[in-house]
């Protein structure tokens, strides 16, 4: 996979946990590469304190490994590539790529690695991780929707899921703002982050 670099990257360390009896979903239990082009790795934050700005990174390459029947075993990982976001707006774009944000010469990939997954009900996930944003590294928790799995029309098997969490920009080191005229500041410090993942199971 193009942005792992296999002979740097360690294995997670998974804790499994007691989760609530649910379907058994054993079929499931295998690696899985996300398929980007059928994924989406989005994020939103509060613009000038009356709407959302919403944005997205294109480039980005993940894995999974899943255990369907005892899923306090799957982890998964992700790597981003900073100078792939998206906000719809190029000047925006490039302002987040500088120092004033991400820095992305300097810093540039947005990692991801799972700590410990546990089954909340039937569909419903939780995954704890260590979120890693210009070498600074903080806990985040994602929570995680089971949406389907199938066999698509090239034989490949498919698995879903959709997820979300919040983060603090401020304690990665985007720490830039500006104050409004009447009030309050340009930027909000909470981030919401999305996921729309469709993986493919390794052969």
């Amino acid at each position: 996979m193009g942005l792992f670099n296999r002979s740097k990257t360690t294995t997670a360390t998974v804790t499994a946990v007691q989760t609530p009896a649910g379907p058994d979903l054993g079929h499931l239990t295998g690696d899985w590469a996300v398929d980007t082009t059928h994924s989406e790795v989005g994020f939103s934050v509060r613009h000038a304190m009356v709407t959302n700005v919403k944005g997205r990174f294109t480039e980005y390459d993940g894995k999974l490994h899943l255990d369907g029947t005892t899923p306090g075993n799957s982890s998964a990982e992700l790597v981003i590539k900073v100078a792939s976001i998206d906000t719809n707006q190029a000047q925006r774009d490039e302002h987040l790529r500088t120092g004033d944000f991400f820095a992305a010469d300097t810093y540039p990939e947005i990692r991801f690695r799972s700590t410990s997954t546990e089954r909340v009900n039937d569909d419903t996930y939780r995954m704890h991780g260590d979120l890693t944003i210009k070498d600074t590294t903080r806990p985040v928790v994602l929570d995680l929707e089971y949406t389907g799995s199938a066999t698509d029309a090239y034989g490949a098997e498919r698995v879903g899921f959709e997820g979300k969490a919040v983060v603090d920009r401020t304690e990665f080191g985007l720490t830039y703002n500006a104050a409004l005229e009447t009030g309050g500041v340009l930027i909000g410090e909470k981030v919401k982050l999305s996921f729309d993942i469709s993986a493919v199971k390794a052969a």
